[in-house]
């Protein structure tokens, strides 16, 4: 199942779908420097001004209130005049960041920390076992195929010879029960949007079905392979349709959506015998859900499981019933289950009841059993239960961190689990649920020593006394005396809970003396609703404050200084770093600002900006307008305020949150900026949101942020 709103872009075949509705996602954190141990003065660079933005006369009035807009004519991605202006930002950017010295050096360390083999957890149907790899002298990654578990590995599709410069990439989205078919998707550069193709997996040859490239979410093949329900948002709106294999894509039957709202986003999901239809449906990504159910075999209606306009339940198949994850009576979020002739809510029998400090994150009906995923203390667990809910055994990994379901089947005891933390490289398990305790079936080899790395959760008082949790990584014989130059990042939406994960620079910034800091902010999902709803809408500026506390908290505690710290972010936590960079200029010395949310008053007629008015508002609403323009960036930058050396980063095939944000707040900066920090804008022609550039382009990338963040924070490079 694709996913174009959650990280890794795609659900294997049998997970439920809780948690994989978020549109806004944290990008990975692969801006950290790469550095000697100790902070040095700054090296100096001559920085000339940067290029002059023509201020426009636009004002809007909305409400009563006159809301200017200089920079308006930025929103034109396409006009003559926009791209001539984005050259200009790149070359003044290349200006100052290929001054920079030890460029060529940490090229070739990033090269290092990145050209690592890299492989996926893999999805067995019919005795065969998908998987992707990709080697470290590769771009992207290769769909490999295994005739049974300790088998031969053939390439069954290799996406770099889709294009010269490799931006064009695919992936697997489904497929079939047998094994002998998927269906993948091809994307161009970072776009949410792909086409997509069907494979026969004997020949390795293409059927002539191709989808037009759309926005598709839930791609779920019939058990037989003779077509697949797919999910259609954006555009007319949302709606499930059916492709029949060899029939003409033009012609495919809507099954369901006519009555759907227009903000609806539907996942769809068959059982594995082939006889139910499923359909989960979120209103935008963080509003109320409903669920229904179809039986094919007797050409039925769609049932009504769950649609109470107010809480958020998700379903999925434990054979013939349904575990449905839900807030319903439980802001914590317990498991139901549900026979699937008898789906209504009067029928749900509790089997995982909601426990204080615990959030169910989801469930999987697997082996016969649920494996059920949850967060406590900001670690994800795993537990195995009983369809009566009786615990079998919790999994153990042994460290701080997440561990994650990935693939696995209700008549099959094998599943697939993943398991990372800051200091722990993702690892794959095999989990025999008859058997016992996992074994590794993968391990991703990263050069890096984390022998000597140590993880503290701490706790700190936000503005308005609320305790936020926050994980600090750093070497064991760190002394808290101020001297550590430190990276600070965060999150803060969409219910995501920000758990431990590795990052190979952020451990190599960390082995070398450094300070990698998460903190854990309201609007998360880390503690729940409750959490999560502290931090949406009229809340959000308890985001804002949980982080500025942070800083801070990591000064005040003797990690770094001001002149040693740096915050980064991406997505919804480019709208964060957005915000303190408006809000407190003060407490850092360097901001990297990625692929952001940064003109709340428009952000909503913006490409897919109306899915997250349920966790922001919009600016037609005259009580949401008066908070949104409150803490909105781009309306907050202030003629002549000192604002710290930024750098903002997007590209052209970002078709989720429009480049347009970066490019209006780049210029309201640059023009009002009353510092002597420089203020730039990395622009990518061939990058964007939803998927990973070619690793060669990802190192130009990381070279550009390290090089800056190095240069703010006086590190000779190593």
């Amino acid at each position: 199942m694709q996913q174009p709103h959650c990280p890794g872009g795609e659900r294997a075949k049998g997970l439920p779908v809780a948690g994989t509705l978020l549109l806004l996602i944290p990008l990975g954190l692969s801006l950290l420097p790469l550095v000697g141990c100790g902070a040095t003065s700054p090296a100096r660079v001559a920085i000339g001004p940067p290029p002059v933005s023509e201020a426009g006369t636009i004002v809007d009035t909305l409400h009563g209130v006159d809301v200017p807009d200089p920079y308006r004519w930025l929103e034109d991605q396409d006009a003559e005049r926009t791209r001539g202006w984005i050259a200009r930002q790149n070359e003044y950017t290349d200006s100052v960041l290929h001054e920079l010295p030890g460029r060529e050096a940490l090229r070739e360390l990033v090269g290092e920390m990145l050209q690592f083999e890299a492989i996926g957890a893999p999805v067995e149907a019919g005795g065969r076992y998908f998987y992707t790899r990709r080697r470290p002298d590769q771009d992207l990654s290769v769909l490999y195929v295994r005739e049974g578990l300790a088998g031969e590995e053939r390439v069954l599709l290799d996406p770099h010879g889709l294009s010269e410069d490799h931006t064009i990439g695919a992936s697997m989205l489904d497929v079939t029960a047998d094994g002998k078919r998927i269906v993948y998707g091809v994307r161009q550069g970072g776009a949410d949007e792909v086409e997509l193709h069907v494979r026969d997996v004997d020949t390795g040859e293409d059927l002539p079905d191709v989808l037009p490239t759309a926005l598709y979410l839930g791609i779920t093949s019939l058990p037989d392979g003779s077509g697949f329900y797919y999910a259609l948002f954006g555009g007319e709106g949302p709606r499930v349709c059916f492709h029949a294999l060899g029939s003409n894509p033009a012609t495919d039957p809507v099954v369901f959506g006519e009555d759907a709202s227009f903000e609806e986003l539907l996942a769809p999901a068959v059982s594995e015998d082939g006889r139910w239809l499923l359909i989960n449906a979120l209103t935008g990504t963080s509003g109320p859900t409903r669920i229904l159910l179809k039986d094919r075999a007797q050409d039925g209606p769609f049932v009504t499981v769950s649609d109470d306009g107010e809480t958020h339940s998700v379903a999925t198949f434990a054979g013939d019933r349904l575990a449905i994850t839900t807030d319903w009576e439980a802001p914590n979020r317990r498991v139901m289950l549900a026979d699937v002739a008898r789906p209504e809510v009067e029928h749900w029998v509790e089997i995982v009841p909601e426990r204080e400090g615990i959030v169910v994150e989801s469930a999987a009906g697997i082996g016969g059993r649920l494996l059920v995923s949850y967060v406590e203390d900001v670690r994800t667990k795993i537990a195995l239960h009983e369809l009566d809910g009786t615990l079998v055994r919790q999994l153990e990994f042994g460290a701080i961190g997440s561990a994650g379901l990935a693939t696995g089947r209700w008549t099959s005891s094998e599943a697939f689990l993943t398991f990372t933390s800051f200091h722990v490289p993702p690892t794959i398990y095999r989990y025999d649920l008859a058997a016992g305790e996992p074994e590794v079936w993968a391990r991703i080899d990263i050069p890096v020593d984390t022998d000597h790395l140590e993880v503290t959760q701490v706790y700190y008082a936000s503005k308005d006394g609320t305790r936020i949790p926050m994980y600090v990584l750093h070497r064991e014989d760190l002394e808290r005396d101020g001297t550590s130059p430190t990276i600070l990042t965060g999150y803060g939406g969409f219910n995501l809970s920000l758990t431990p994960f590795f990052d190979p620079t952020a451990a190599t910034w960390v082995q070398k003396g450094g300070v990698f800091a998460v903190a854990n902010l309201r609007g998360g999902g880390e503690f729940g609703e409750v959490w999560h709803e502290a931090g949406m809408l009229d809340q959000k500026q308890n985001v804002f404050d949980d982080f500025a506390a942070a800083c801070e908290f990591l000064v005040a505690e003797g990690y770094t200084s001001r002149e040693l710290l740096a915050v980064e972010g991406g997505s919804n936590g480019g709208l964060l770093t957005g915000a303190l960079l408006t809000q407190h200029p003060e407490l850092v010395a360097a901001v990297v600002c990625t692929y952001p949310l940064l003109d709340m008053i428009r952000y909503h007629d913006a490409l897919l900006g109306r899915y997250w008015v349920a966790e922001y508002g919009s600016s037609e609403d005259p009580q949401q307008f008066e908070y949104l323009l409150a803490y909105s960036p781009y309306h907050n930058v202030h003629e002549g305020a000192d604002y710290p050396a930024t750098l903002f980063v997007t590209g052209d095939l970002d078709t989720r949150v429009d480049p347009m944000h970066a490019r209006k707040m780049t210029a309201m900066v640059q023009a009002r900026n009353g510092s002597a920090e420089p203020i730039m804008l990395r622009y990518h022609i061939r990058a964007g949101h939803a998927a990973a550039p070619p690793v060669r382009d990802q190192i130009e990338m990381v070279v550009d942020s390290l090089s800056f963040l190095a240069w703010k924070l006086g590190l000779e490079l190593d």
